[in-house]
Protein backbone atom coordinates (compact mmCIF):
# COMPACT_ATOMS: atom_id res chain seq x y z
CA UNK A 1 0.00 0.00 0.00
CA UNK A 2 1.61 3.34 -1.02
CA UNK A 3 1.20 6.49 1.20
CA UNK A 4 -1.76 7.87 -0.91
CA UNK A 5 -3.76 4.95 -0.35
CA UNK A 6 -2.52 4.76 3.52
CA UNK A 7 -3.73 8.93 3.51
CA UNK A 8 -6.64 7.74 2.27
CA UNK A 9 -7.65 5.16 4.54
CA UNK A 10 -6.72 7.45 7.18
CA UNK A 11 -9.28 10.04 6.36
CA UNK A 12 -11.98 8.17 5.45
CA UNK A 13 -11.37 6.19 8.73
CA UNK A 14 -11.32 9.97 10.51
CA UNK A 15 -14.49 11.35 8.82
CA UNK A 16 -16.00 8.10 9.84
CA UNK A 17 -15.36 8.84 13.16
CA UNK A 18 -16.46 12.23 13.19
CA UNK A 19 -19.88 11.06 11.86
CA UNK A 20 -20.29 8.43 14.76
CA UNK A 21 -19.60 11.91 17.57
CA UNK A 22 -22.11 13.59 15.22
CA UNK A 23 -24.73 10.71 15.87
CA UNK A 24 -23.82 10.62 19.32
CA UNK A 25 -24.20 14.10 20.37
CA UNK A 26 -27.56 14.05 18.74
CA UNK A 27 -28.56 10.93 20.67
CA UNK A 28 -27.38 12.38 24.14
CA UNK A 29 -29.58 15.60 23.50
CA UNK A 30 -32.45 13.25 23.42
CA UNK A 31 -33.74 12.19 27.00
CA UNK A 32 -35.09 8.72 28.06
CA UNK A 33 -38.56 8.20 27.99
CA UNK A 34 -40.40 7.75 31.39
CA UNK A 35 -40.24 3.60 30.74
CA UNK A 36 -36.82 3.44 29.78
CA UNK A 37 -35.73 4.97 33.00
CA UNK A 38 -34.99 2.30 35.82
CA UNK A 39 -33.36 4.60 38.24
CA UNK A 40 -34.56 7.46 40.72
CA UNK A 41 -32.64 9.74 42.81
CA UNK A 42 -32.54 6.70 45.20
CA UNK A 43 -30.13 4.74 42.83
CA UNK A 44 -26.36 4.95 43.79
CA UNK A 45 -23.69 5.07 41.33
CA UNK A 46 -20.30 4.75 42.98
CA UNK A 47 -17.13 6.90 40.66
CA UNK A 48 -13.58 6.23 41.43
CA UNK A 49 -11.47 8.95 40.59
CA UNK A 50 -13.86 11.39 39.90
CA UNK A 51 -12.38 14.82 41.13
CA UNK A 52 -11.33 15.14 37.27
CA UNK A 53 -11.32 14.74 33.81
CA UNK A 54 -13.61 11.52 32.70
CA UNK A 55 -14.44 10.50 36.48
CA UNK A 56 -15.44 13.88 37.26
CA UNK A 57 -17.72 14.08 33.62
CA UNK A 58 -19.49 10.44 34.56
CA UNK A 59 -20.31 11.34 37.96
CA UNK A 60 -21.57 15.02 36.45
CA UNK A 61 -23.98 13.11 33.18
CA UNK A 62 -24.83 10.47 35.70
CA UNK A 63 -25.95 13.10 38.71
CA UNK A 64 -27.93 15.11 35.68
CA UNK A 65 -30.22 11.84 35.13
CA UNK A 66 -31.10 12.12 38.90
CA UNK A 67 -29.05 9.61 40.43
CA UNK A 68 -27.75 9.87 43.62
CA UNK A 69 -23.68 9.45 42.88
CA UNK A 70 -20.53 8.78 45.33
CA UNK A 71 -18.06 10.64 44.09
CA UNK A 72 -14.48 9.57 45.43
CA UNK A 73 -10.78 10.54 45.09
CA UNK A 74 -7.90 9.72 47.20
CA UNK A 75 -7.29 13.08 48.16
CA UNK A 76 -10.10 14.65 50.52
CA UNK A 77 -9.57 18.42 49.42
CA UNK A 78 -9.32 17.82 45.35
CA UNK A 79 -12.13 15.42 46.12
CA UNK A 80 -14.35 17.61 48.64
CA UNK A 81 -14.31 20.35 45.88
CA UNK A 82 -14.98 18.60 43.30
CA UNK A 83 -18.24 16.99 44.63
CA UNK A 84 -18.89 21.14 45.81
CA UNK A 85 -19.16 22.18 42.16
CA UNK A 86 -21.53 19.58 41.33
CA UNK A 87 -23.66 20.18 44.78
CA UNK A 88 -23.89 23.78 43.31
CA UNK A 89 -25.43 23.04 40.35
CA UNK A 90 -28.26 21.24 42.51
CA UNK A 91 -27.29 17.92 42.18
CA UNK A 92 -27.05 14.73 44.39
CA UNK A 93 -23.50 14.38 44.91
CA UNK A 94 -21.53 13.37 47.71
CA UNK A 95 -17.76 12.89 48.34
CA UNK A 96 -16.11 9.89 50.14
CA UNK A 97 -12.42 9.06 50.38
CA UNK A 98 -11.25 6.23 48.52
CA UNK A 99 -7.86 4.98 47.26
CA UNK A 100 -8.13 1.61 45.41
CA UNK A 101 -4.27 0.92 46.31
CA UNK A 102 -5.43 0.19 49.84
CA UNK A 103 -7.60 -2.07 50.75
CA UNK A 104 -8.14 -0.89 54.20
CA UNK A 105 -9.57 2.47 52.38
CA UNK A 106 -11.63 -0.03 50.24
CA UNK A 107 -13.24 -1.71 53.25
CA UNK A 108 -13.44 1.55 54.73
CA UNK A 109 -15.30 2.64 52.16
CA UNK A 110 -17.47 -0.27 51.40
CA UNK A 111 -18.42 -0.77 55.00
CA UNK A 112 -19.85 3.44 54.81
CA UNK A 113 -21.62 2.23 52.30
CA UNK A 114 -23.44 -0.14 53.77
CA UNK A 115 -23.96 2.05 57.00
CA UNK A 116 -25.72 4.73 54.38
CA UNK A 117 -27.21 3.14 51.89
CA UNK A 118 -27.26 -0.53 52.10
CA UNK A 119 -25.64 -0.85 49.07
CA UNK A 120 -25.08 0.08 45.25
CA UNK A 121 -26.44 -0.01 42.01
CA UNK A 122 -23.76 1.19 40.12
CA UNK A 123 -19.87 1.18 40.02
CA UNK A 124 -17.97 3.49 37.42
CA UNK A 125 -14.34 1.97 38.15
CA UNK A 126 -12.08 5.24 36.53
CA UNK A 127 -9.94 6.01 38.57
CA UNK A 128 -6.25 4.90 37.24
CA UNK A 129 -2.75 5.91 36.34
CA UNK A 130 -0.20 6.56 32.90
CA UNK A 131 3.18 8.27 33.33
CA UNK A 132 3.99 8.11 29.73
CA UNK A 133 2.64 10.86 27.44
CA UNK A 134 2.09 10.16 23.64
CA UNK A 135 4.81 7.91 22.36
CA UNK A 136 6.80 7.69 25.14
CA UNK A 137 7.46 4.08 26.84
CA UNK A 138 9.38 4.35 29.74
CA UNK A 139 8.07 1.27 32.19
CA UNK A 140 10.05 3.66 35.33
CA UNK A 141 6.39 3.23 37.37
CA UNK A 142 5.14 -0.43 35.63
CA UNK A 143 4.58 -1.45 39.52
CA UNK A 144 2.12 1.98 39.79
CA UNK A 145 0.42 1.47 36.68
CA UNK A 146 0.03 -2.31 37.20
CA UNK A 147 -1.40 -1.70 40.51
CA UNK A 148 -3.34 1.22 40.01
CA UNK A 149 -5.23 0.05 36.75
CA UNK A 150 -5.61 -3.26 37.44
CA UNK A 151 -4.77 -4.53 40.94
CA UNK A 152 -7.32 -1.54 42.17
CA UNK A 153 -9.57 -1.90 39.88
CA UNK A 154 -9.83 -6.10 40.31
CA UNK A 155 -10.07 -5.42 44.46
CA UNK A 156 -13.17 -2.39 44.13
CA UNK A 157 -14.96 -4.94 41.79
CA UNK A 158 -14.11 -7.63 44.59
CA UNK A 159 -15.38 -5.60 47.03
CA UNK A 160 -18.23 -4.04 45.97
CA UNK A 161 -20.15 -7.21 43.91
CA UNK A 162 -21.47 -8.18 47.69
CA UNK A 163 -22.39 -4.56 48.24
CA UNK A 164 -24.94 -4.66 44.64
CA UNK A 165 -28.66 -4.38 45.54
CA UNK A 166 -30.98 -6.34 43.98
CA UNK A 167 -33.16 -4.79 40.92
CA UNK A 168 -35.37 -5.78 37.39
CA UNK A 169 -33.03 -3.97 35.40
CA UNK A 170 -30.02 -5.39 36.70
CA UNK A 171 -26.59 -3.40 39.03
CA UNK A 172 -23.91 -2.64 36.64
CA UNK A 173 -20.13 -2.48 36.81
CA UNK A 174 -18.35 -0.66 34.19
CA UNK A 175 -14.55 -0.07 33.75
CA UNK A 176 -12.79 3.08 31.83
CA UNK A 177 -10.26 0.78 29.82
CA UNK A 178 -8.43 1.33 26.00
CA UNK A 179 -7.93 0.00 22.98
CA UNK A 180 -4.37 0.18 23.50
CA UNK A 181 -5.42 -3.06 25.74
CA UNK A 182 -7.18 -5.47 23.06
CA UNK A 183 -5.69 -8.63 22.88
CA UNK A 184 -5.83 -8.51 18.80
CA UNK A 185 -5.58 -4.89 17.74
CA UNK A 186 -3.67 -4.81 14.67
CA UNK A 187 -0.71 -2.56 16.38
CA UNK A 188 0.18 -3.07 20.47
CA UNK A 189 -0.65 -6.73 20.90
CA UNK A 190 1.16 -9.50 22.73
CA UNK A 191 3.44 -10.83 20.29
CA UNK A 192 3.33 -14.55 22.31
CA UNK A 193 1.20 -16.56 20.27
CA UNK A 194 0.46 -19.07 23.26
CA UNK A 195 -0.02 -16.90 25.79
CA UNK A 196 -2.62 -14.58 23.68
CA UNK A 197 -4.76 -17.51 22.94
CA UNK A 198 -4.89 -18.06 26.95
CA UNK A 199 -5.95 -15.03 27.72
CA UNK A 200 -8.34 -15.37 24.93
CA UNK A 201 -9.74 -18.39 25.57
CA UNK A 202 -12.45 -17.19 28.21
CA UNK A 203 -13.69 -20.86 29.38
CA UNK A 204 -10.34 -21.07 30.87
CA UNK A 205 -9.40 -17.79 31.92
CA UNK A 206 -8.91 -17.43 35.22
CA UNK A 207 -7.51 -14.88 37.49
CA UNK A 208 -4.31 -16.83 38.37
CA UNK A 209 -3.40 -16.89 34.45
CA UNK A 210 -4.23 -12.65 34.50
CA UNK A 211 -1.80 -12.34 37.67
CA UNK A 212 0.71 -14.16 36.07
CA UNK A 213 0.90 -12.73 33.17
CA UNK A 214 1.53 -9.24 34.59
CA UNK A 215 3.68 -10.55 37.22
CA UNK A 216 6.14 -12.08 34.72
CA UNK A 217 5.78 -8.50 32.64
CA UNK A 218 7.06 -7.00 35.96
CA UNK A 219 9.58 -9.88 36.65
CA UNK A 220 10.90 -8.84 32.98
CA UNK A 221 10.99 -4.86 34.04
CA UNK A 222 13.09 -5.91 37.26
CA UNK A 223 15.34 -7.49 35.55
CA UNK A 224 15.75 -5.49 31.99
CA UNK A 225 14.23 -7.93 29.55
CA UNK A 226 10.97 -6.74 28.90
CA UNK A 227 11.61 -5.16 25.94
CA UNK A 228 12.15 -8.69 24.13
CA UNK A 229 9.16 -10.23 26.02
CA UNK A 230 7.02 -9.64 23.27
CA UNK A 231 4.63 -7.14 25.09
CA UNK A 232 3.00 -4.28 23.52
CA UNK A 233 5.61 -1.68 21.93
CA UNK A 234 3.08 1.77 22.44
CA UNK A 235 2.88 2.56 26.27
CA UNK A 236 3.63 -0.78 27.17
CA UNK A 237 3.41 -0.73 31.40
CA UNK A 238 -0.32 0.93 30.78
CA UNK A 239 -1.61 -1.25 27.80
CA UNK A 240 -0.79 -3.99 30.13
CA UNK A 241 -2.59 -2.58 32.76
CA UNK A 242 -5.81 -2.09 30.47
CA UNK A 243 -5.28 -5.85 28.66
CA UNK A 244 -5.76 -7.45 32.46
CA UNK A 245 -8.50 -5.06 33.00
CA UNK A 246 -10.09 -6.12 29.77
CA UNK A 247 -9.65 -10.19 30.42
CA UNK A 248 -10.85 -9.43 34.28
CA UNK A 249 -13.86 -8.10 32.84
CA UNK A 250 -14.52 -11.79 30.73
CA UNK A 251 -13.64 -13.69 33.96
CA UNK A 252 -16.28 -11.51 36.10
CA UNK A 253 -18.59 -11.82 33.36
CA UNK A 254 -18.68 -15.48 33.33
CA UNK A 255 -18.60 -16.21 36.97
CA UNK A 256 -21.87 -14.09 37.60
CA UNK A 257 -23.73 -15.03 34.49
CA UNK A 258 -25.90 -17.89 36.85
CA UNK A 259 -27.10 -15.49 38.98
CA UNK A 260 -31.57 -15.46 39.08
CA UNK A 261 -33.38 -12.20 37.16
CA UNK A 262 -33.55 -9.91 39.26
CA UNK A 263 -30.16 -9.92 40.85
CA UNK A 264 -28.25 -9.61 37.77
CA UNK A 265 -24.77 -7.78 37.88
CA UNK A 266 -23.98 -6.62 34.47
CA UNK A 267 -20.01 -6.11 34.22
CA UNK A 268 -18.63 -4.57 30.91
CA UNK A 269 -15.35 -2.19 29.72
CA UNK A 270 -14.87 0.39 27.30
CA UNK A 271 -12.31 2.60 25.16
CA UNK A 272 -13.23 6.65 26.27
CA UNK A 273 -11.08 7.76 23.28
CA UNK A 274 -8.02 10.27 23.56
CA UNK A 275 -9.18 12.63 26.14
CA UNK A 276 -8.35 15.83 26.83
CA UNK A 277 -7.31 15.59 30.41
CA UNK A 278 -4.03 15.78 32.37
CA UNK A 279 -3.50 11.84 31.88
CA UNK A 280 -3.06 12.91 28.14
CA UNK A 281 -1.25 16.25 28.80
CA UNK A 282 -4.14 17.82 26.99
CA UNK A 283 -3.57 16.26 24.20
CA UNK A 284 -6.64 14.29 23.32
CA UNK A 285 -8.99 14.24 20.60
CA UNK A 286 -12.01 13.83 22.40
CA UNK A 287 -13.58 15.94 24.89
CA UNK A 288 -14.38 15.03 28.60
CA UNK A 289 -18.06 14.79 27.69
CA UNK A 290 -17.51 12.53 24.72
CA UNK A 291 -15.48 10.42 26.65
CA UNK A 292 -17.98 9.82 29.71
CA UNK A 293 -20.67 9.36 26.87
CA UNK A 294 -20.17 5.28 26.79
CA UNK A 295 -19.59 4.46 30.73
CA UNK A 296 -22.74 6.73 31.30
CA UNK A 297 -24.95 5.30 28.47
CA UNK A 298 -23.57 1.23 30.07
CA UNK A 299 -24.52 2.00 32.93
CA UNK A 300 -28.37 3.36 32.29
CA UNK A 301 -29.08 1.30 29.02
CA UNK A 302 -32.73 -0.10 29.77
CA UNK A 303 -32.59 -3.36 28.59
CA UNK A 304 -29.18 -4.54 29.36
CA UNK A 305 -28.45 -7.84 28.26
CA UNK A 306 -24.64 -7.93 27.69
CA UNK A 307 -21.92 -8.47 29.89
CA UNK A 308 -18.20 -8.86 29.34
CA UNK A 309 -17.77 -7.00 26.55
CA UNK A 310 -15.99 -3.92 25.08
CA UNK A 311 -17.09 -0.83 23.53
CA UNK A 312 -16.17 2.22 22.03
CA UNK A 313 -18.35 5.08 21.08
CA UNK A 314 -21.78 3.17 22.32
CA UNK A 315 -20.66 0.14 20.18
CA UNK A 316 -18.92 -3.29 20.85
CA UNK A 317 -15.62 -3.68 19.60
CA UNK A 318 -13.47 -6.91 19.89
CA UNK A 319 -10.93 -7.61 22.71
Amino acid sequence: MDSTEKQDRRERAKERREKRRQEISLIRSIPYSDHQRWWSSETIAVVTGANRGIGFEIAHQLALHGLTVVLTSRETAVGEEAAKVLQEGGLNVVFHQLDVLDQESIDSFCAWIKENYGGIDILINNAGFNHNVGSENSVEFAEKVISTNYVGTKNMIKATIPLMRPNAAGARIVTVSSRLGRLNGRKNRISDDEMRHQLEDVDSLSEELIDATVNKFLEQVKDGTWTSGGWPQNNTDYSLSKLAVNAYTRLVARELADRPEGEKIYINCYCPGWVKTAMTGWAGQVTPEEGADTAVWLSLLPDMRVSGKFFAERREIHF
